[in-house]
């Protein structure tokens, strides 16, 4: 059984026990997170599809905690004018494990 969620402008293909990384929410460790955008949901009985959502359906999950992700080096340099700057960004990620998929 999987589920293809919308969360943060993304689509995740999640399943039970999958973690995957979502953009930073102020959230403890062990909290519960439900994810109410499910766009398509499979399971035994089928593949459903919503239009745009699959009416019902919920996806459940437990924050496990978070973290930064790699570092992206920005340099701007202007020729010939001895110019050149150099700054570094790291984006914060949350991750989230699904403990179950709830299918209207």
């Amino acid at each position: 059984m999987y589920a293809i969620i919308a969360e943060s402008g993304r689509q995740y293909k999640v399943e039970a026990g999958q973690e995957f990384d979502i953009d930073y929410r102020e959230a403890q460790p062990g909290d519960a997170i439900r994810f109410e955008r499910v766009l398509a949901v499979r399971n035994d009985s089928g593949f459903q599809v919503g239009r745009p959502l699959v009416e019902g359906a919920t996806v459940e999950g437990e924050i496990v905690g978070t973290f930064q992700g790699p570092k992206v080096v920005v340099q701007k340099f202007r020729r010939r004018k001895n110019s050149r700057r150099k700054t570094g960004h790291r984006q914060m990620y949350t991750r989230v494990k699904i403990t179950g998929i709830l299918a209207g």
